[in-house]
């Protein structure tokens, strides 16, 4: 009889052993050679210990959920950590008990089954440890209930549907440390002994009862809900927590998104615990689209059922992977998608051969969405000829687009074309220093670009630098300026203060709540191939309406497309900060020459009307 109660968790543990090796030694044999040589570098180097620390630290204790809402993270705090815990110190007291170091990993989760709290040295304290282990599992437990049915309590607006293999999974985890409490509590009550907790519930269990008719089917209780639960796990969203440990330990290592999917790929998308976290943070449920989030995605990869009406429903704005507590890269994971999903177009792009490059210094590539907005191209010639710069404007003539706006749209490969093709120019331009003033072309130019010696610079470093050298002089004003976080800029490539600072050489920058890495995407984003233009008023006015509130000036933004996007909307003056730096040029450092330019640009403001 004693050998049967743990025949059922043994099944368990032992599937979940077998599919968990499994699938270890195919995602690192499907990682490209250089990978594998990076995580066996980062295996044998320090970098071990960080991935250890970073296990610890995300995979137990929780720290990014704690960070967003503590309530939360203690919730997954005390389940993951507790049951660590419970594991670690249950096996100390076993190897105690038995005067061994080698002891069954069953007869250590059974313990109390087995030796009935039979008396040992340190007994009483072990009986104590336990007991509040168990205590602060089932407090994480009662809030996990609680979430289930009263998501709001805990900052929710919203949860993930569960599939049927995750309420199986999920049934036997809430049902685990319950029935661990009155198996416990039952040998308490057989036994006479016990900590605080089982003491007290083997009182309870005694004054209904013979705590022997319970005692075997409680614990074979116990075990056929540890069992069940390890035979769900990899096949439920619970298969995150291992799958979480082996993300950490390659993303330590080094290893990065490809532009098609790989092993890497898989990782990331088993690492997904479905929280919902990502649900509240995005923007298209203002506009009732509730079936293509972030979540949604890595769930339909899984079951390997994704709609493109699914995958190209998204801002692509970033806003979900700010709060991700795993640190998936969702963008760049729904990016590989579309690429895998998309035809190519076919164009050959011949004729972008014919262009010749011009020697510069700098070369200025303004890209397809500032074009649109003319205003911030003559702003950026002022301040190129105040500052006495030899500038060379790439795509003033022809335009040839940076590739970015295909990347997002799938089209890898005609966006590589318009790649080498620009990479051929700038490079036989001789030039030192790329300035680009458009957030799309910077992401793109700075990470799939390579320009050796050749510098990628942002309109907003850039004029900042030409400023802080002296070669550019601003006046100050007392305008209050909003400045909106443009998605590529900020989450995208993680530039939050430069603008900020350069607009503050002007005026005053007021600082709100919905900023920097949790800004608003204006709506305009050319990431979403499938959302009606209605839609995306209501995302653009969202913005609006928070921006108002702090009755600014001006709004100012770093980013044509969401310049032209609120330009279109509610009456706040919008900006480029390009156009707010070259109003702010003071007089006396201008030429004649100069003054002619601003002429010229004068006659382009009367033909564009604004």
């Amino acid at each position: 009889m004693e050998n049967i109660i743990s025949i059922p968790f043994l099944i368990g543990i032992g599937y979940l052993f077998v599919v968990l090796t499994f699938r270890c030694i195919k995602w690192i044999v499907g990682l490209s050679k250089f990978d594998k040589i990076r995580l066996f570098k980062s295996i044998r180097s320090r970098r071990l210990f960080q991935s250890i620390k970073e296990t610890f630290m995300e995979a137990l204790l929780h720290r990014k959920i704690f960070r967003k809402n503590p309530v939360l993270g203690y919730m997954h705090m005390s389940l993951a950590f507790g049951w660590f815990l419970l594991i670690v110190v249950g096996h100390l007291e076993t190897m105690i008990a038995e005067h061994s170091l080698f002891v069954p990993f069953h007869k250590a989760v059974f313990f109390r089954y087995y030796e009935g709290f039979d008396e040992f040295f340190l007994s009483g304290l072990f009986s104590f440890l336990m007991d509040f282990l168990l205590l602060f599992v089932l407090s994480g437990l009662m809030f996990a209930i609680v979430k289930r049915f009263r998501k709001k309590l805990f900052g929710l607006r919203r949860t993930t549907h569960l599939k049927s293999g995750d309420k199986i999974a999920l049934t036997s985890l809430w049902l685990i440390f319950p029935l661990r409490l009155l198996a416990e509590s039952t040998s308490a009550a057989v036994y006479h002994n016990g900590g605080f907790l089982t003491s007290g519930v083997g009182a309870a269990i005694d004054f209904i009862g013979n705590p022997a008719i319970f005692y075997y089917p409680l614990w074979m209780a116990y075990s056929l809900s540890l069992g069940f639960f390890f035979v769900a796990l990899p096949n439920s969203r619970y298969m995150h927590i291992p799958t979480e440990v082996v993300f950490i330990f390659l993303r330590v290592a080094g290893i990065r998104l490809k532009k098609q999917n790989d092993s890497y790929t898989d990782v990331q998308v088993f690492s997904c615990s479905r929280c919902g976290i990502c649900l509240d943070k995005c923007q298209l449920s203002v506009a009732g689209i509730d079936d293509s989030q972030s979540v949604y995605l890595l769930k339909n990869i899984r079951n390997k059922n994704l709609s493109d009406e699914k995958l190209f429903n998204c801002l692509m704005c970033g806003r979900c992977q700010v709060d991700c507590p795993v640190g998936i890269e969702t963008i760049e994971l729904r990016t590989v998608q579309r690429i895998e999903s998309t035809r190519e177009y076919n164009s050959s792009y011949d004729y972008l051969i014919q262009e010749v490059a011009t020697k510069a210094d700098v070369v200025y590539f303004a890209g397809c969405m500032t074009h649109l907005t003319p205003r911030v191209i003559s702003s950026m010639k002022k301040i190129f000829a105040t500052a006495e710069e030899d500038v060379w404007f790439m795509d003033e003539v022809k335009a040839p687009c940076c590739g970015r706006p295909l990347m997002l749209a799938g089209q890898y490969e005609a966006a590589r074309k318009l790649i080498e093709n620009n990479s051929r120019m700038i490079l036989d331009s001789g030039a030192h220093t790329l300035v680009v003033s458009c957030p799309i072309c910077y992401k793109v130019f700075k990470e799939d670009y390579k320009l050796p010696d050749v510098e990628v610079v942002f309109h907003a470093q850039y004029i900042y630098d030409l400023i802080h050298s002296g070669k550019l002089s601003v006046d100050t004003s007392n305008q209050r300026m909003v400045y909106h976080d443009p998605c590529e800029l900020g989450r995208g490539m993680g530039m939050y203060e430069t603008p900020r600072k350069l607009l503050g050489r002007i005026g005053e920058v007021v600082h709100m709540k919905d900023e920097k890495e949790y800004a608003f995407c204006c709506g305009g984003s050319l990431g979403n191939l499938k959302i009606s233009e209605d839609k995306r008023k209501l995302l653009r006015d969202q913005a609006l309406v928070t921006y108002e509130g702090f009755s600014p000036n001006i709004l100012v933004t770093a980013c044509p497309k969401c310049k032209k996007t609120f330009a279109a909307g509610r009456k706040l003056k919008v900006f480029d900060l390009a156009e707010v730096v070259a109003g702010a040029i003071c007089v006396d450092s201008l030429s004649k020459e100069k003054e002619i330019l601003e002429k010229q640009e004068a006659d382009c403001y009367a033909v564009e009307g604004l």
